[in-house]
C-alpha cells in the first residue's frame, strides 16, 4: 500500500487545476502586456482568476497580487508594512515564535535595520493567546504578523480575534495563511486581516505561484523591479498558466470544504486515537482546534530521520516537519516553542492526509507507526537508559 501523508508539503495537482492550464499553454500562450488579441486573451485571464480569488476570500480584486508563492508573499507583506512603520516613526512589530521561517527571518533582517520585534509565547497547545498579543502591542507597534494555522502541528490560531485587536489599536494585521487557505474558510474582512499570504500547492495548484492579500490603502514596497505588471508592485512577465490553475484549484477547495473536511476530521481523529495508544508518545498541539488533515507526534527513545526512512519502505510518505528545514539536524523550532525537550522534539513526526484518505489506510497508518517504532526501540540506547531507569521518562 502506498498512502501520501505529508499533504502540508505540498498536494498533488487537482485534475482541474491541470486541465484549467492547458489552453493558456497551447492556445492563449500569448504575454499578456502585448495588446493584441493573443496577448489580451492572457491579461483577461489573469483577471478573471483575480476576481475569483478576491471573491472567494471576500477581498476586492485590486487588493490581490500575484507572486511566486507564500514566501514571497511573507517577505513582501512584512517589508512593505515595515517601510510603512519607519516612514511613520514606528519600528516595532510583534509576532510568534513558531512561524514559518519565511515569517522569521525576514523579522531577522528587519531586527537588523533597527526594528524591535517581540515574539509571543506559543503555549504547551500550540495557541497563541489573544490577550497577550494585546499586551505586546504598543504606541511603537507598526504590524502583527500570526500565522493563520501552523505548517507543523496544524494548530489553528484565533486570527479573527487578534484581527480585532489589531483594528481597534490601528496596527496593521498581515497572517501567512498558506496551510489555511482551502482548508478552512477564510475571510479578509470579517476576521479584520489586513495583509494575507497564500500559496497554491498548498490546495492542489501549482507549484511556484501564490498570491498577496493586501487591503485597499496599505501601500506595497517592491521586491521585484524592472516592469508596470500587478500594477507596478512585481515586475516580471505573469505566469498565466499557474496563476489560472491557482484560481481553479481554490474554488475546487472551496467547493467540497465541508465534505472534506467532515472525511478529513473523522480520520485525523481515528488517527490520533491509535497513535495515542503507543507508550510514551504525546500529540503535538491542542487535538481539536488543528487542521482536518494534522496529526503531530513525538515518540520518546528514537530518532526522526530513521522512521521516516522506515515508514517509507512500508509505503508511507510523511516528514518531521517542515519541508523547508527537512535537511535540517536541528530539532524543530515549533516543537521547542511549545515546550518540547530536544531530546523529544527530535522523535516528531507529521502526517498530514489527502482529503480522499480511508479507515483502512489510517488503520494501515496505525499499524506500521507502532511497528516501527517498537523497532527502533528495540536497540536504541535511548531507549534502553529510558527503560532501565538511569534517565526519566519525559512523555
Amino acid at each position: 500500500m502506498r498512502i501520501y501523508a505529508d499533504n502540508a508539503a505540498t498536494t498533488k495537482m487537482s485534475r482541474r487545476a491541470i486541465d484549467a492550464m492547458i489552453p493558456y499553454m497551447e492556445e492563449a500562450y500569448g504575454n499578456p502586456s502585448s495588446l493584441y488579441e493573443l496577448g489580451q486573451q492572457a491579461k483577461e485571464a489573469i483577471e478573471t482568476a483575480r476576481a475569483d480569488i478576491a471573491r472567494l476570500i471576500h477581498a476586492n480584486p485590486q487588493e490581490i497580487t500575484f507572486t511566486s508563492g507564500g514566501s514571497e508573499a511573507d517577505n513582501q507583506a512584512l517589508l512593505s508594512a515595515a517601510a510603512r512603520g519607519k516612514r511613520e516613526g514606528k519600528m516595532h512589530i510583534v509576532s510568534s515564535a513558531f512561524e514559518h521561517h519565511a515569517i522569521l527571518h525576514t523579522l531577522k533582517k528587519l531586527e537588523q535595520e533597527g526594528f524591535r520585534v517581540t515574539l509571543a509565547d506559543v503555549h504547551e497547545d500550540g495557541l497563541i493567546r489573544p490577550e497577550e498579543v494585546e499586551e505586546a502591542i504598543t504606541e511603537d507597534t507598526c504590524l502583527v504578523t500570526i500565522m493563520y494555522a501552523n505548517n507543523e502541528i496544524g494548530t489553528i490560531q484565533p486570527v479573527g480575534e487578534i484581527g480585532k485587536i489589531c483594528r481597534e489599536k490601528g496596527v496593521l494585521f498581515h497572517t501567512d495563511a498558506v496551510q489555511a487557505m482551502g482548508h478552512l474558510p477564510v475571510d479578509v474582512e470579517k476576521d479584520n486581516i489586513d495583509m494575507l499570504s497564500a500559496s497554491a500547492h498548498k490546495f492542489h495548484g501549482p507549484k511556484g505561484c501564490g498570491f498577496l492579500y493586501v487591503k485597499k490603502g496599505i501601500p506595497l514596497r517592491n521586491l521585484i523591479e524592472g516592469g508596470a505588471q500587478e500594477r507596478g508592485k512585481r515586475a516580471g512577465t505573469e505566469n498565466v498558466p499557474a496563476i489560472v490553475s491557482m484560481a481553479e484549484a481554490l474554488k475546487e477547495t472551496v467547493e467540497g470544504q465541508a465534505e472534506n473536511t467532515a472525511r478529513q476530521r473523522e480520520q485525523r481523529d481515528r488517527l490520533i486515537e491509535g497513535l495515542s495508544s503507543i507508550e510514551h508518545s504525546a500529540l503535538n498541539g491542542d487535538a481539536s482546534k488543528r487542521l482536518p488533515g494534522n496529526v503531530n507526534f513525538c515518540f520518546e527513545g528514537i530518532e526522526g530521520e530513521s522512521l521516516l526512512l522506515l515508514l517509507d519502505d512500508k509505503g508511507i510518505s510523511a516528514s518531521s516537519g517542515s519541508a523547508c528545514t527537512s535537511g535540517s539536524l536541528d530539532p524543530s523550532h515549533v516543537l521547542l516553542a511549545i515546550g518540547r525537550v530536544h531530546d523529544v522534539a527530535h522523535g516528531s513526526l507529521r502526517l498530514t492526509l489527502g482529503e480522499d484518505i480511508t479507515a483502512e489506510e489510517t488503520d494501515y497508518l496505525i499499524a506500521s507507526v507502532r511497528e516501527v517504532v517498537t523497532y527502533l526501540r528495540s536497540f536504541s540506547p535511548i531507549w534502553r537508559d529510558l527503560t532501565e531507569g538511569k534517565k526519566p521518562f519525559i512523555l
